[in-house]
């Protein structure tokens, strides 16, 4: 369709219309509704119009049948004057059947009887009496009478030895029947209207609420939602299951599947207890209340999960748990603690150069050359003994820096550290080993610092390795006041301390964890110090998964 443009001289395509899902499910229902009434008033109509026309043929037959048993008729048969007899008796049963015609005729087809009297002696007219005369039929037909077309009911008139002697035609005008089933058609249309108008305003409250249900969006809106979403759950690198209110699985995303080892298609309708025990979801569910980083072992791997419960204006429809791995927590968090760690040590060789700095400015303005040239030689030889020491000893840089600068540490804090001369690192460390053994030493030694400040002995620190043979030997012992063997057990678990403050409980526990994914051990000792001894065994050639450093891999 077009509009004609003045400004412009020419027509403008109108915008076709576009059918909203209202719109359809109106369309679709109401034509539903009227194809199936209009269907059935058919039928109805149909089924209705063969009945009445066969209940009209049985009831003219039966009235045919039963005038062809009255006695005075067939004894009529052998009078003078038939007709004076019949047409009494059968004009009232006429009147008494509502019947349209009666009438009685002989074997030549000549009437006694006819609701017209001046048409008594005439032919019967319709041609369908020789079923009834020759064979002795009873029989329903129709024809065109002297009256109309009419359905007839025949049957012959038998005499007392048999034989037929005359016949009975008994009829109801079609004229008459079509009027009766036109009265039945027209209240049945009536209805069939009424009904269609009701099931236009049903469709239209329907889709209504339909559309109301799904907040008015549109199927393609609705798709695009689906798609949307399905795509930002499974891009999203936290696993997520969301279970219904009996807690059966109703999502799960990409990580999940990984998380639980099966496929999502199949996980589906499953209750959450078949996929992973010891969950809290169910208690969640049963509660309604959130519970936040709760640790859970699923498949040997730990994960810290958040349980959310989801509401629906204020009812309670399921719950959503989200999980994150514990490792990749861990790894972030040892990231975080190298960095403190250097920071800690740049900060610590700042401040003790800015000491020795005001200490050779302080001589200088004394005038003590001479001594401040001998303080400078002496912390030049004991910088340059360390550096000789590591470059020597230790061939991985990370290890030499962290070592050096916890000594500088040390020496800050007041607290003698040494390093035996015999110590040697020569091995080419992968990686992961690089980075674990960094975390490991720079969390030993400052629980070192932390144990000698607590101690009334000197305080010191020593520190033994080597590479010699299989493994990597570290022994770090301080004069601290050791471990009480009540709280060995316990050390390495996560979130334990002896120590005040938050934030604690974590550096054993992530020395464990670093060392059980390198495939070495720890070992606890009495110091000869008098404090605590950690002996920490790292295999040299143990290949760590996910570590793709083949240069470095022994």
């Amino acid at each position: 369709m077009a509009q004609f443009n003045k400004k412009k001289g020419r027509f403008n395509k109108l915008p076709a219309y576009r059918f909203t899902l209202l719109s359809k499910m109106i369309v679709f229902i109401c034509s539903l509704i009227i194809f199936m009434l209009v269907f059935l008033g058919l039928y109805l109509n149909a089924k209705y119009s063969d009945t009445l026309a066969e209940q009209i043929g049985m009831r003219a037959l039966n009235v045919a049948q039963s005038v062809s048993q009255i006695p005075e008729i067939k004894d009529a048969f052998h009078t003078e004057n038939p007709s004076d007899v019949i047409q009494p008796i059968v004009e009232s049963i006429r009147v008494e059947t509502e019947a349209e015609f009666i009438v009685v005729g002989n074997t030549g087809g000549i009437r006694y009887s006819h609701p017209l009297e001046e048409r008594i002696g005439e032919s019967m007219v319709g041609d369908d009496n020789e079923r009834a005369l020759l064979n002795g039929e009873s029989y329903i037909s129709e024809a065109t009478g002297s009256l109309g077309p009419s359905i007839r009911g025949k049957t012959p008139i038998f005499a007392n030895d048999g034989e037929i002697i005359g016949l009975v035609s008994v009829g109801y005008l079609i004229d008459d029947v079509d009027m009766t089933i036109g009265t039945y058609v027209t209240d049945t249309w009536y209805w069939i209207m009424i009904c269609v108008c009701i099931g236009v305003i049903g469709a239209t409250f329907i889709s209504l609420h339909v559309k109301k249900s799904i907040f008015g969006l549109e199927p393609e809106e609705i798709g695009r939602l689906y798609q949307e979403r399905e795509a930002i759950l499974q891009s999203i690198h936290e696993a997520m299951i969301a279970v219904d209110r009996k807690g059966y699985v109703t999502m799960v995303n990409y990580a999940a599947s990984h998380v639980v080892n099966v496929d999502d298609r199949n996980v589906i309708g499953k209750h959450i207890n078949e996929l992973i025990a010891h969950t809290q979801l169910v208690e969640v569910l049963e509660t309604g209340n959130s519970q936040f980083n709760q640790e859970l072992q699923i498949n040997k791997q730990s994960f810290i999960v958040n349980y959310v419960p989801v509401y629906d204006h204020d009812k309670l429809i399921g719950a959503v748990a989200t999980f994150y791995n514990q490792t990749e927590i861990d790894m972030l968090a040892e990231e975080l603690s190298k960095v403190k760690q250097y920071a800690e040590a740049l900060r610590a060789q700042t401040h003790e150069f800015s000491n020795k700095l005001n200490t050779v400015s302080g001589f200088l303005q004394l005038d003590q050359t001479e001594e401040a040239i001998e303080f400078i030689n002496k912390e030049s030889k004991k910088q340059q003994k360390w550096i000789h020491f590591f470059i020597h000893s230790v061939k991985d840089t990370y290890v030499s820096a962290v070592l050096l600068g916890k000594l500088n540490r040390a020496h800050e804090l007041g607290i003698k550290m040494t390093i035996f001369s015999n110590s040697e690192l020569k091995t080419t460390l992968t990686e992961m080993q690089r980075e674990g053994i960094v975390t490991i030493l720079g969390n030993l030694l400052e629980n070192a610092y932390d144990a000698v400040k607590k101690s009334n002995n000197d305080e010191q620190i020593s520190i033994f390795f080597t590479d010699i043979g299989h493994e990597i030997v570290f022994e770090i012992e301080d004069s601290g006041p050791g471990i009480p063997e009540e709280n060995v057990v316990n050390i390495f678990t996560n979130g334990f301390t002896t120590k005040e403050g938050a934030h604690r409980g974590i550096g054993l526990s992530l020395v464990q964890q670093i060392l059980d994914q390198l495939g070495g051990e720890i070992t606890l000792e009495a110091s000869d110090l008098g404090g605590a001894c950690f002996i920490i065994a790292i295999p040299k050639a143990k290949r760590i998964e996910g570590d793709h450093d083949d240069e470095n891999a022994i």
